[in-house]
Parts: C-alpha cells; structure tokens; sequence
C-alpha cells in the first residue's frame, strides 16, 4: 500500500490502528471457521457496532458517528480486504444499505431502525436481484400491491449477500405494473414478517464466509410505515446510491490487488528454481514490474474518486470507470498471482488460490463490467 497517499489526515492514520487491532483481534482468529460454516458470527456484527465500525455517516442522534467522510470507509474496507476477510459484510451495511435508510427514512423509520443497524443488532441487505432479472432492474417481477394500510409483497430474490443473517431487508418491488421505471418502490421487510422465507445459504465458488441467499415473499403484508421513501421512486434511489455502491466494489478491488502484489512479491523472492530466486528469472520480473504499475495507477486512480465523491463530483460513468477497471484488473493479477505460484497456487490452503476464488465475483455483481462499459459509453454521447 502506497505511503506517501495525501487524502488520508492523522485521524484516519489513527482509526486505521483501530480498525487493524479490532479485526486481528474479533474476525481473524475465527474467519476459517466462517467459512466452514458459510456464515460469520452475529457476535463480530456486535462487537464492530461497540468499536464505532459501522453507520459512520449516520447521526449521532441515532447512534452512529456523525461523520460523512467516505475515506473512513476506505480505510474499513482496505484492511478487511489487506487480512483476506471477507466474511463480515460490513462494507454491504456500511456503504450500500444504509445510504438509503439515511437519505430516504422518515425520521419515525429512522428511530426505528438506524440505532440497531450502528449497534449491531440490526444487520442489513438489499434485496435487487431476481432470477430472471440482474443487472435490468427494470425487468424486476416481485409486485407489492396496495392493499390500502399495508403492501402485499409476492416475488422471490436470489443471490443476496448478507441474505441468511439480515433483519432488514430493503426489497426493489413493482407497485404499479403499468408504470415502467416509475412503477418501482423500496419497502422494508423485517425479520419474523409472516410469508417472508430465506431460502439455502447459496454454495460459492467463492467468499464462503460470506452468506447469501434466495429470498420468498409469499404474500407478506408490508406496512406502509415500512415503504422508504415515496412510491414510485425507487428506480431513482437506485440510480443515485448505484455509483456510491460501485466505489466501494471498487476500492475493495484496489486493495486486493495490494495485496495480490504483496503476495505475489514475497513469493518471488522466497521461492527458488535452478539455484536462484524466481523473482530474479526476467520474465517473472518483467511481470512484477508490470503488476506494480498497475495497482499503483489503480490506487491513486480510486484514492481521486474518493476525494472526488467526497466533494460531491464522482458521477455515475466516473464510478462505472472505477468498478470495471479495477475489478478487472484485480481478475487478471489473481490469475498472474496463481500462474506465478504454479502449483501451490492452486493449493486452497495458500491466500493466493482463495484471493483467486474470491476474486472471480467481482466483474459480477455492482452491475457487470458489460453495463459499466453501457453506462460510460452513454456519457460518451454514444
């Protein structure tokens, strides 16, 4: 990781330390039995919530820190990503669900729901894939009609992260099927709501610490205190929180190719082939060479969107810059990584093969490198 990177003050140098000790102490002695399980610990979500980790952004009236800087999210993200701990979805919480609680709840909602989200208590997903509809979302088929004080909900979603542990769910829902785009709300589903079903903890190739799910509503009454927002709008709220949550895919990309390199580097020069250390054959230097190139052009290239989303200048074919470069890049120096490592790269034991696993969804899910590419391309005028 780059030392001399200008966007971080002493205050972030600082919760870095107390990011680094709370996560080598709470989540990386448990992590491989996580993954055994293919789900963490509630207990990690609690102990985060006492450590300050989660709502950064959310009023302090509600529990959280009363900090809008995104850059302490980097920094959450960053050594998550620096340890190979994917498990706690803290970033999903953080940096994907909870902007739309703090920019579309009611201050009742609010009350009812952000002090549990910052202790804990409360863990998030988002509910917008279906299966036969992914990055259109306006092809979504779940429907919530109203039923006067109450919605009711019927459809299913799949490949939900965080989906076995979630209490709250903010569900992407059709309420008026003749309205296209417009026709789309966020209703909050709770955990115990009548008809709401978790179906099985999804078998991955990789991220098996993290769980994710298939989600059944069968006919769940919603009340309408639980809609976020106003109906209608949901399409809207997820093309202006979209860009937020591609960043962040983006900055996790970022420090895994750090830490890829690091990997990569420290094997090169331990390893030795024909009498010397592989790092010292050309190709393989030439390699290297190439491999910290890239990831510094990457850092410094996320380190400016953050500035920039900060600022409030990060647009939407910025953030699909940032999510398809870097996802992309993080793929191809997992596969040098592994090819580098030869056949201990493909032993699941070394973090190289688990990075090259856990590495593969990242094109995937934000929105596939294919819909970034549309999205610039229309920025283009094209």
């Amino acid at each position: 990781m780059m030392a001399d990177r200008e966007i971080f003050t002493e205050e972030h140098a600082a919760f870095r330390r107390t990011v680094r000790t709370f996560l080598e102490r709470e989540a990386v002695p448990h992590h491989a039995q996580w993954e055994a399980d293919g789900v963490v610990s509630r207990d990690v979500w609690l102990a985060a919530g006492r450590a300050g980790l989660l709502g950064f952004d959310v009023e302090e009236e509600y529990g959280g820190g009363g900090v809008r800087d995104f850059r302490y999210n980097l920094v959450l993200t960053e050594e998550l990503t620096r340890l190979g701990l994917h498990g706690p979805a803290f970033g999903l919480h953080n940096d994907i669900v909870l902007p739309y609680l703090t920019s579309l709840a009611s201050d009742e909602q609010k009350r009812r729901w952000l002090p549990g989200c910052c202790s804990g208590e409360t863990i998030t997903a988002i509910a917008m894939t279906e299966p036969g509809a992914g990055s259109d979302l306006q092809g979504i088929r779940t429907s919530a009609v109203d039923k006067g004080d109450h919605f009711l909900l019927n459809g299913c979603k799949t490949f939900i992260s965080n989906g076995i542990l979630a209490d709250l769910v903010v569900v992407v829902a059709r309420t008026d099927p003749e309205a296209g785009h417009q026709g789309i709300s966020l209703l909050v589903v709770e955990r115990g709501m009548p008809g709401f079903e978790r179906g099985r903890n999804l078998d991955k190739i990789g991220l098996h610490a993290q769980d994710t799910a298939e989600l059944f509503f069968d006919n769940v009454a919603v009340p309408k205190a639980n809609l976020l927002g106003q109906p209608g709008q949901g399409f809207v709220a997820l093309m202006q929180n979209l860009p937020q949550e591609r960043l962040s895919i983006a900055m996790s990309a970022a420090a895994a190719c750090e830490r890829i390199l690091e990997l990569s580097l420290d094997y090169a020069r331990e390893r030795q082939a024909f009498g010397r250390p592989i790092g010292r054959f050309q190709h393989n230097r030439f390699l290297l060479a190439e491999m910290a190139t890239e990831t510094r052009i990457a850092r410094v290239f996320i380190d400016d969107c953050v500035r920039r989303h900060n600022a409030g200048q990060l647009d939407a074919a910025g953030a699909s810059m940032a999510k398809w470069w870097t996802t992309e890049l993080q793929k191809k120096l997992a596969d040098q990584g592994v090819q580098l490592f030869g056949g201990y790269g493909y032993m699941t034991e070394y973090p190289i093969a688990r990075a090259y696993l856990d590495t593969r969804i990242q094109t995937i899910y934000g929105g596939t490198t294919e819909i970034q590419k549309e999205i610039i391309g229309r920025s283009l005028g094209l």
